[in-house]
């Protein structure tokens, strides 16, 4: 059994009995959500990663007082329904069976390296606590600041981490002092919706000084089909904490829906599924050491976006977008587009577009017979909003200090780039360090998250065209923003159609409170 550390969360004697009936487990970090409505669990999940606390904090500060009276169910499968599923997904190897269940489940003090391991599965709902919202600067009780620990990295270690966590207090104080001068209210805007809009601003200059170490915390809805392969993926991946979390995972799976994870523990199913995964990973970098591919060749030291390859022509979107309400086919589409010049292929995407309200309206599926090949390379902090999205194929390398990282120009501008960089310096010092002790897997826990890493981004125009609307819009962090707004000037070189129908990116830069009419927005909604 893999061991990992995490903070012990103390709860009454009053408090275990109104959390047992909704939380299978109240002693470890990884846990199932039962006996509630879905409306509820949805709202939990939702309001998460905002929260600066645990979910079953959350549950007793925000939910438990309303929540409707529900009956206990029994969890047991049944001895019916197991023997059903025992013939059928066992037995006929009928996977898709495994997608007809679910489940809510917590996964609780995980790293920022462990976060992106749970949410690679595709067909998952994701929520995580957000550096963007969250500050990390207050140590918790009997703990310390919020970071991962492992005693095989030595006392050099927690000193370096609690150096980072400090920096990153100080700058959080100086940088929210600097932003309230630099952007002072307007008349007669909400004094409370400017504070929120300084303090988020503030946390997303210095969220680039927080450690991949840091803790957050992540709620995930999946089949049971998508746990299996999440487990399996965890218990073979190389790092400690990931191998602990598939452990604890599977048994809290083993707990609500036995079957849907009954070939995992099987030494010739799920075991021998293991050794396949860690082979696999390691015929790749064996390869990639034979073929001198395993140490940067390049000189890259600033961030960057190349469309690597583009697939399809905006003939062939037109088509695409024409062949359902059409009873020709699709070769006569496109001998029949082939006739239009630039122009009118351009006015005839817009055409049949329709009329697009908001960035929620989307194109139809013709959209999806393009595609575009991303090669990325930007601070972890970006990545990780970036890898989130779930409709395209995401790969990255390890995080590493070798294409640099860049302090915030806005920290230069308040006088405390210096501070910055230093921590910047002593999180590479730290990984160095890690590294000459054979802890490859482990050095970048020390890494801060303004260290760049390199990662590759496939999808095809629909969700390219949701994922630039939604991250270059004005709240986002200039780190994302950025990435979006050089992939839509990519794909408008090769089609500027479908960049022409990206009508919801924002392209201003000037400097601003970003999130300042979200604040206002919500807080007219809220009647505040």
């Amino acid at each position: 059994m893999e061991t990992v550390t995490y903070p012990v969360e103390r709860f009454s004697d009053e408090e275990r009995a109104r959390l047992a009936p909704h939380f299978t487990n109240l002693d470890r970090p990884v846990f199932a959500l039962v006996n509630l409505p879905e409306t509820v669990k949805g709202a939990l999940f939702a309001r998460y990663s905002r929260y600066a606390g645990t979910l079953r904090r959350l549950f007793l500060d925000e939910f438990a007082d309303s929540l409707p009276d529900v009956p206990v169910v029994d969890l047991s499968e049944g001895e019916r329904a197991s023997k059903l599923y025992e013939t059928i997904f066992l037995g006929y190897g009928d996977d898709s069976v495994a997608q007809l269940g679910g489940a809510h489940i917590a996964c609780e003090w995980t790293s920022n390296l462990l976060t992106k391991i749970l949410q690679r599965p595709r067909l998952a709902a994701y929520l995580e606590q957000s550096t963007r919202y969250i500050a990390y600067n207050d140590p918790l009780e009997g703990f310390g600041y919020r970071y991962h620990r492992d005693p095989r990295f030595g006392p050099a270690y927690e000193t370096a981490m609690d150096e980072l966590f400090a920096a990153y207090s100080a700058l959080l104080t100086g940088v929210s002092s600097w932003v309230d001068e630099r952007f002072p209210a307007a008349e007669g805007e909400s004094p409370a919706a400017h504070r929120r809009a300084v303090r988020a601003k503030a946390l997303d200059l210095v969220r680039g000084v927080l450690p991949a170490a840091s803790l957050s915390h992540v709620g995930i809805y999946a089949t049971g089909q998508t746990y299996e392969q999440l487990v399996l993926h965890l218990l073979a991946h190389p790092l400690a904490e990931s191998r602990a979390y598939g452990e604890m995972l599977l048994e809290e799976l083993q707990a609500i829906m036995p079957s849907f994870v009954s070939r995992v523990p099987r030494p010739d199913r799920g075991g021998r599924w293991i050794e396949f995964l860690r082979e696999r990973n390691e015929a790749a970098a064996t390869v990639a050491a034979r073929l001198g591919l395993d140490e940067a060749r390049e000189d890259v030291t600033a961030p960057s976006v190349r469309l690597l390859r583009a697939h399809g022509s905006e003939e062939e979107l037109l088509a695409a977008l024409l062949f359902e309400a059409s009873a020709a086919g699709e070769e006569e589409a496109l001998a029949a587009v082939a006739q239009l010049s630039p122009e009118e292929r351009t006015a005839l995407v817009r055409e049949l577009l329709a009329t697009r309200e908001n960035r929620r309206h989307r194109p139809g599926r013709g959209f999806e017979t393009l595609f575009y090949r991303f090669e990325i390379v930007s601070d972890y902090g970006a990545f990780r909003d970036l890898q989130r999205h779930r409709l395209l194929t995401c790969q990255w390398q390890r995080l590493s200090p070798d294409l640099g990282a860049d302090v915030p120009h806005e920290v230069e501008d308040s006088g405390l780039g210096s501070e910055y960089a230093r921590a910047l310096d002593t999180s590479r010092a730290e990984y160095e360090r890690l590294r000459g002790l054979d802890l490859a897997d482990e050095a970048p826990y020390a890494l801060c998250l303004a260290y760049r890493i390199r990662y590759v981004l496939e999808l095809d125009a629909r969700e390219a065209l949701h994922l630039i609307d939604l991250r270059s819009g004005r709240e986002g962090h200039p780190s994302y923003r950025a990435v979006a707004l050089q992939m839509r000037e990519a794909i408008a070189a090769v089609h500027p159609s479908v960049a022409a129908a990206m009508t919801f990116v924002d392209e201003s830069t000037e400097p601003r409170l970003e999130r300042l009419l979200s604040e206002m927005r919500n807080e007219a909604r809220a009647g505040r």
